[in-house]
């Protein structure tokens, strides 16, 4: 556990958390891990990705992979719509574009309102803690943890092919 112990620290040092809503439930990422929100787009499919990829869109210039949270943390799925928001985050390996329904804003946490999500409750492992905010409890989602190697692997993979077959 001690590298569980370390990565809580590290949360420990953001005082500021991206708070976003997503069927209903409120979530939250660091804003230092946060690139920007824009609106919803037309996603290309990109075959051989993981199911978690939804797909693809440009976003000035750059190809981002499109992640699908409902899917990740197992939530009732439905279709993009217009008054969806994309929040791109940049995760160890690559900017990523998360499907969100909204942001509700920038928060100030207090670090000693975070607890790790391990003893609160097992199979939170797709999360860093729990902020105690002023309105509620939120999730605060952990990056590092968004893909498994095998689907970070089969991402690379499928993002290669498209590439190359783009170049052909």
């Amino acid at each position: 556990m001690p590298d569980r112990q370390r990565d809580i620290g590290i949360m420990r040092e953001y005082s500021q958390v991206v708070v976003f809503r997503l069927a209903g439930r409120r979530y939250a990422l660091p804003l230092v891990a946060v690139e920007r929100i824009v609106r919803a787009a037309e996603v290309v499919p990109l075959p051989g990705a993981p199911l978690v990829v939804l797909g693809l869109i440009d976003v000035g210039g750059r190809v981002l992979p499109v992640i699908n949270l409902r899917r990740r943390f197992g939530l009732h799925e439905r279709e993009i719509e217009v008054s969806d928001q994309f929040l791109i985050a940049q995760t160890a390996r690559r900017p990523v574009v998360l499907v969100i329904d909204e942001v509700e804003g920038v928060v100030e946490c207090d670090p000693s309102a975070i607890v790790p999500s391990e003893p609160i409750a097992p199979g939170l492992q797709l999360f860093e803690g729990v902020a105690i905010l002023k309105d509620g409890l939120v999730l605060i989602h952990d990056l590092t943890r968004l893909l498994s190697l095998d689907e970070m692997h089969a991402l690379e993979e499928a993002m290669r092919e498209e590439a190359d077959a783009h170049h052909q």
